[in-house]
Formats: structure tokens, C-alpha cells, sequence
């Protein structure tokens, strides 16, 4: 294999204490004892950049025994949680000051509650931000994943992270194995797109190149809203992997069934990423039609064809310097088409990957889907 680095994320486990409503993945765990081993993570190749998600990752009490041998093959790591875990979250800080944390907040308070199934989880996550706003963490930051019921919080909880200085990301309804659901749909896309737009202006005024990307980022979610075809190719699986609780390496976490390429508990990186099978999955990769906008697939995609993000970018920065609205949803076609009826509900329905009547792949093993049954993950795990 050339001696490059990857981007790759690692699911450490599939055990989550949140509830949410667009995602099932709490009642998929994984089992404790068949997780990823310290002895897999050293087998992973160099990255230049390394998320590490779940389920809850901080589930995982030897957390930081995991960063601790990524950060020896990687760059950089961003931690994805629900931040919950205070002061698990905290202490990991204090001995990894450059690790990247990103809270997931899906509205203001009341909004956020009913959406993750949390009791006080907007409050448990909000302190965790601001304890590490405090200590002076240099990465710091929370996400939303915008649907019908929190659009209206979008651009509040922008504000909120730019008047703490901290990063904030976005993304939209998915369906696949990877959050044990296929009935995910945006109902009311002409109002989460009002709200995006309003987000993409804010992004745009700033003085900050780095939100400006972001800008292009939310673009392309509105078009993934209604159901078009991604604004970049998607390289998964060429230069970008995820990893399960399993060992199983896949292109991403996108896919409607597990697409597996190899399984690092029983193969050298080398012999899996150069494996029939790795080649088997690149191939549908460059068929799939499910048009994902995620973070995972669309960063290495915006740094890798520059070219097309930058020229959005310079058109869109240089109509707010001239006072102009910068930015309108409607440069969209599709966005006026539904507008003026040429295109229905029911046909941007049949765009998305919403399928009332699928049979969803949880992606576990058969251990893991024999205990599925069991739900509850408690705070003293």
C-alpha cells in the first residue's frame, strides 16, 4: 500500500444512553467484551485525521487508553459525544489538551430534551462545553442534526457557539445501518431550508474563511433536503474508512446494510485495504446513489476538490462585501421548481432514502443482536 495517511473514523462502541429520536442505535448495543482492542487499534494505519464516535464513546472507561494509541498514527482526533460524561470528558482533556470534543445539542433546552430522550441533557452537555471553555480547551465545539421539529433553533444555536467561541457543525436527517433507521424524512423542506439559508448568510458575514467553507457545507445540505445529487464526488473507501466495535473496517456509516471490506481483528491493515473484497466495495461505492451530505465524506471531498467549494466561496463572500444578499436557496433549481410545482412532495420523498417499509440492518454481530433486547446503558458503566 503507499504510504499515506487516511482519514478514518472509529466507532468504539455501539452503546449509547441517549434516546433519540432519529436514531435507534440504543436498542442495536454492542457488547462490552467483543469491542475494538487496543491490540486493533495499533494494527489501524497513519491518519491525518481520526474521529472517534459511537454510540456514546465515553461509555468506554479506558477511553483514554484508546486515544493514547491513536495518538501515536494520527494528526489529529475529535471526539464525538453527547457530553454527558463531565467529568469522564474533563479528565480525558486534561491529559490530551489537543483533543478535539464535539457535543451534540440538537436544539435550545426543551427542544434538545424531547429530541435525545435525555433527562437534562442540554443542561449535562451545555456545562461540559462551558467547564471547557473555562479550562481553556483549544477545540471545543457542538453539533446539530437539523430535522422538522429544531430547524428554528438552528441559527440561535449558532449564535450561542459564536459568542462562546467555539466551533459548530451541522448536519441533517440520515437513514442507514449505522442509526438502525430508515424512516428518517424531512417533512417541511421549503422551512429547514428558510433556516439553513439564514444560517449560510450569518456564515458568510463573518471574517472567518473557515466559515465560509461551512457555508458551502450548509448549501449542499439544502440540497441533500431535496434529495439531489451530492455537490462533490464521494472518495469512501478510497481515502477514508470508518472502523465498528467489531473490527470491521467499512467505507463509511452511510450505507442502507453493512458494507464490509476486511476485519482488522483477523487481517493486517496492508491485507484488508488491498483485499478482493475492499476492491468489491470501492466499486459499489462509485454506484451508490443514496447522495449522503455528511461531514464524515464531505470534508476530505471539499479538500480534495478545492477548487469547486473555493469558486462558491469567492462568488458568495464578494456579494456580502457589496451589501447584497449573499446567498438565496433558490440558486438551487430544484428549490424553485417545488416552489412553482414542477416538482412534487411525493417525487423529493422518492429522492430521499426514507423507506417506511424497510427492514433496517443494525449491523451487529450475532452475539450483539442476541442481547439487542437489552436497552438500558446506565452511568456507572
Amino acid at each position: 500500500m503507499a504510504d499515506k495517511k487516511l482519514n478514518g473514523t472509529v466507532i468504539v462502541t455501539y452503546r449509547c444512553n441517549a434516546r433519540c429520536n432519529m436514531c435507534n442505535r440504543y436498542k442495536a448495543p454492542s457488547r462490552p467484551e467483543e469491542e475494538l482492542s487496543l491490540d486493533t487499534i495499533r494494527k489501524l494505519p497513519r491518519m491525518y485525521f481520526t474521529n472517534i464516535t459511537g454510540g456514546e464513546p465515553f461509555i468506554r472507561t479506558d477511553l483514554r487508553d484508546i486515544v493514547r494509541e491513536l495518538y501515536k498514527k494520527s494528526d489529529r482526533i475529535v471526539i464525538s459525544t453527547n457530553g454527558f460524561f463531565t467529568d469522564r470528558i474533563i479528565d480525558l482533556c486534561e491529559e490530551f489538551p489537543e483533543v478535539g470534543i464535539r457535543v451534540s445539542i440538537e436544539g435550545l433546552e426543551d427542544t434538545n430534551n424531547e429530541i435525545r430522550g435525555l433527562p437534562n441533557g442540554f443542561q449535562r452537555g451545555y456545562q461540559t462545553l462551558k467547564k471547557l471553555v473555562e479550562m481553556k480547551h483549544p477545540d471545543v465545539g457542538f453539533g446539530m442534526t437539523v430535522q422538522d421539529k429544531n430547524a428554528k433553533d438552528l441559527v440561535p444555536l449558532y449564535k450561542l457557539s459564536d459568542e462562546l467561541g467555539m466551533e459548530f457543525a451541522t448536519a441533517s436527517l440520515h437513514n442507514s445501518f449505522y442509526f438502525v433507521e430508515a424512516k428518517n424524512v424531512i417533512r417541511d423542506r421549503p422551512m429547514v431550508a428558510k433556516n439553513f439559508e439564514e444560517l449560510v448568510n450569518d456564515l458568510l458575514k463573518s471574517n472567518s474563511p473557515k466559515k465560509w467553507f461551512r457555508a458551502y457545507f450548509n448549501h449542499g445540505l439544502i440540497n441533500y433536503i431535496y434529495g439531489q445529487p451530492r455537490l462533490l464526488p464521494c472518495d469512501m473507501a478510497f481515502d477514508t474508512f470508518f472502523i465498528d466495535p467489531y473490527g470491521d473496517v467499512m467505507p463509511c456509516n452511510g450505507t442502507k446494510d453493512k458494507e464490509v471490506m476486511g476485519n482488522l481483528n483477523r487481517q493486517s491493515w496492508d491485507e484488508l485495504w488491498n483485499s478482493p473484497e475492499a476492491e468489491a466495495v470501492r466499486a459499489k461505492v462509485r454506484h451508490c446513489d443514496r447522495n449522503c451530505w455528511m461531514i464524515g465524506s464531505v470534508s476530505p471531498a471539499m479538500h480534495k476538490y478545492i477548487w469547486r467549494p473555493a469558486a462558491w466561496v469567492i462568488k458568495h463572500k464578494a456579494k456580502s462585501l457589496l451589501g447584497m444578499k449573499a446567498y438565496d436557496m433558490h440558486e438551487l433549481k430544484v428549490v424553485r421548481d417545488y416552489e412553482e410545482g414542477r416538482v412534487t412532495k411525493e417525487q423529493l420523498d422518492a429522492c430521499s432514502t426514507c423507506d417506511m417499509c424497510a427492514q433496517v440492518n443494525d449491523g451487529l454481530s450475532a452475539a450483539s443482536k442476541a442481547d439487542a433486547h437489552v436497552y438500558e446503558t446506565h452511568e456507572a458503566l
